[in-house]
């Protein structure tokens, strides 16, 4: 029985670098679902999450000669590209809720919502939650906390995509969490109330 070796995010980057769709597939298949699941705990949708997905690997497709690898992985700039997709989605989503507030309003249809649909706004009205907290944390903050708390990428790689000192992504998170936690407490309190 044979195993195969996988190719390096190197040797795929290369390929890619030189248009090798084959090698990109791959790299899809080896990131989609990190992408994915970091795309969600950035926006708190599921569908939105699948878009910004999408954009990311559209992005990295057009960008291909561009790719940094961090201690050879492309994961990080991958999570990276993926956040800036997310904000693009979140401004396009500000402008098009605009657009909507300004038709007049429409009656809805009885809608039967399929059995998943339930355990789906459950998981969205969470990470709503946790999203309207992090969401008032500075962006620096935030980008540190989305990196290396959510997306598990190692304070050396994250400083490396962020180009600043691991010193200070280290900092950032410490801060972030210090922040949370007063945060978290506070609305606790006011909950009480």
């Amino acid at each position: 029985m044979t195993t195969e070796i996988q190719p390096s995010d190197q040797d795929l980057c290369s390929a890619v670098a030189a248009g090798d769709e084959i090698a990109f597939g791959r790299l899809f298949d080896r990131y989609h679902r990190a992408v994915y699941n970091h795309a969600f705990r950035l926006t708190g949708s599921w569908a939105v999450a699948e878009d910004v997905m999408q954009s990311t690997f559209l992005v990295a497709w057009r960008r291909r000669g561009q790719a940094r690898l961090v201690d050879r992985s492309a994961l990080p700039w991958l999570l990276v590209v993926a956040t800036n997709a997310a904000r693009t989605e979140w401004r396009s989503a500000r402008r098009w809720l605009a657009a909507l507030r300004r038709l007049p309003p429409q009656r809805e249809a009885d809608e039967d919502p399929a059995g998943d649909v339930a355990a789906r706004l459950d998981d969205e009205r969470q990470v709503t939650k946790i999203l309207a907290v992090v969401r008032r944390l500075p962006r620096a903050e935030r980008e540190a906390v989305a990196l290396c708390l959510w997306s598990g990428v190692p304070y050396g790689e994250a400083a490396t995509v962020l180009g600043i000192s691991e010193g200070a992504v280290r900092s950032r998170v410490s801060r972030a969490r210090a922040r949370l936690a007063r945060m978290v407490t506070d609305h606790n309190k006011e909950e009480v109330r």
